[in-house]
């Protein structure tokens, strides 16, 4: 199978893969709806890569070489895979420990519907934007938050949409932030020149979705809900001991990601904390969960490590915080990780056989006006999130294709790299197959297309780039001082 006349792939033969993926995808959500991640969407991604793989083989490009790129490929996702698997066991001690109950507590005793979703967007902007991490921010705050909206009737996609939009700004703005640091890096310029010139299309984007989130906490009724509260909070009280000193945890990994601690030792000291919390505050629950009454010591071993691997649910009287009080830990993410790594080798395939390329290649020879040109970049981004299902490569690939020619068009790096985040970072999220849409789906519980039309930032800002291309708006270039009209190099 290996063909040494190798050759370059057609357009035609590129989009085939592509085209092929979105049909199949299209057909099995409409054919299997929320239940599609439950497995018929990775068993469509093996046989898109497939079809990828014939393609490639038939243009001269051997198995080895699509074997390498697919084991490529796995390897990048190694990484955000031991996080999910983290984030599965941090939830569940977190549960346990009264840690998420703590906070939907005292949340419910603050907010209210009408101001909720702009003030779970504005906290998890805050959150994001200090620790850098999207993700961490959505599986700590964001699970609390989502628990705290759900008992006040407001719909989960509603919820996970202000969450993520509030998540995924604070992540852009920030300088710990990976992507905020990987874009200016790709595009040629420097991390806080990038953040100030993103900072002209991200704050906009993030105001008209405030607005828009204010809008549908004032059209929702409120009556009632203060009565409907209370055996929630009274309900919570009696299962858990509520007490401030459970959120020494979540300081603790607040503080760890702050002083640049990595994702992975964060996100397993706070799971590990999480635990030990458990044991000391929560003794009912423990003996609940374990269903050991006369050794304390075996049943704390039993209940933590069942509350990291699988599922946990802790009864109750009241429906609505039984539902609450559930989680999957580590085994409640191995769906996704099946989903990621089977996007992981479609995205291989296509990248080993130089389908990604033409197609990017072709996009970019359509671009003739500064407008049109950072128009397909952003599409370009977009188009990586969906077949490479990974938003790194969402960013490197897009900022190594389009550095020079941004520089022939008389473009600073900067604006490559805002366009590498409004059109990548942010999008990465709404794709199901994304490692980013799989995971933020798999940790809020809720479908990544339920909670899609309400991730208002995410959908405003590639489009606030394109508005600020072609109307001119903030577009900084490279002229020679000495010759006003030549490039300076």
């Amino acid at each position: 199978m290996e063909n040494k006349s190798n050759s370059s792939p057609t357009l035609i033969e590129a989009i085939i893969p592509v085209a092929f993926l979105t049909i199949a995808i299209s057909v099995n959500v409409f054919v299997f709806g929320d239940t599609s991640l439950d497995g018929s969407n990775q068993i469509v991604l093996l046989i898109s890569s497939a079809v990828a793989a014939i393609i490639t083989i038939k243009t001269g490009v051997g198995w080895k070489k699509i074997q390498k790129g697919i084991v490529k490929s796995i390897s990048n996702a190694i990484p955000a895979i031991i996080i999910l698997l983290l984030i599965g066991s941090l939830a569940g001690t977190w549960m346990i420990s009264g840690i998420v109950p703590a906070m939907i507590y005292y949340g419910l005793q603050i907010l209210n519907p009408t101001v909720f979703l702009v003030a779970a967007c504005i906290v998890s902007a805050i959150v994001s934007l200090v620790t850098g991490s999207s993700w961490s921010t959505v599986a700590t705050l964001g699970v609390a938050l989502l628990g705290i909206g759900t008992a006040l009737g407001i719909p989960t996609g509603m919820v996970g949409g202000a969450i993520i939009s509030g998540a995924y700004f604070g992540d852009k703005m920030s300088p710990l932030s990976d992507t905020t640091n990987l874009a200016p890096a790709m595009a040629g310029t420097d991390l806080f020149t990038h953040i100030r010139y993103l900072a002209w299309t991200t704050i906009p984007s993030i105001i008209i979705a405030l607005i828009i989130f204010l809008l549908i906490g004032l059209n929702r009724s409120s009556d009632g809900v203060s009565e409907d509260i209370i055996p929630v909070l009274s309900t919570i009280e009696s299962t858990f001991n509520i007490t401030p000193w459970l959120f020494i945890v979540p300081a603790l990994v607040i503080t760890l990601i702050v002083n640049k601690t990595p994702a992975i030792p964060a996100l397993l000291a706070g799971a590990v904390s999480g635990g030990i919390f458990a044991i000391i505050f929560q003794p009912d629950i423990i003996r609940n969960i374990s269903q050991i009454d006369d050794n304390y010591s075996l049943a704390s071993y039993i209940a933590v490590m069942k509350a990291m691997y699988t599922n946990i649910a802790i009864k109750t009287d009241h429906e609505i915080v039984s539902n609450l009080l559930e989680t999957g830990g580590m085994s409640g993410m191995l769906k996704t990780v099946w989903l990621i790594i089977t996007a992981m080798i479609y995205g291989g395939v296509m990248e080993a056989g130089g389908l990604l390329k033409k197609i990017t290649e072709s996009i970019i020879k359509l671009a003739k006006s500064t407008g049109s040109l950072i128009s397909s970049t952003v599409f370009t981004c977009i188009f990586f999130n969906v077949t490479a299902s990974d938003q790194y490569l969402s960013i490197v690939v897009p900022g190594k294709m389009f550095a020079k020619t941004y520089k022939k068009r008389n473009l600073t790096p900067q604006n490559l790299s805002r366009t590498l985040e409004d059109g990548g970072t942010v999008t990465s999220v709404l794709v199901p197959w994304n490692t980013c849409g799989a995971t933020q789906s798999s940790v809020l519980g809720v479908a990544t297309l339920t909670f899609l039309p309400y991730c208002f930032f995410n959908i405003v800002s590639p489009f606030m780039s394109i508005l600020f291309a072609y109307l001119n708006i903030k577009i900084s270039r490279i002229y020679n001082k000495e010759k006003p009209n030549k490039l300076s190099e």
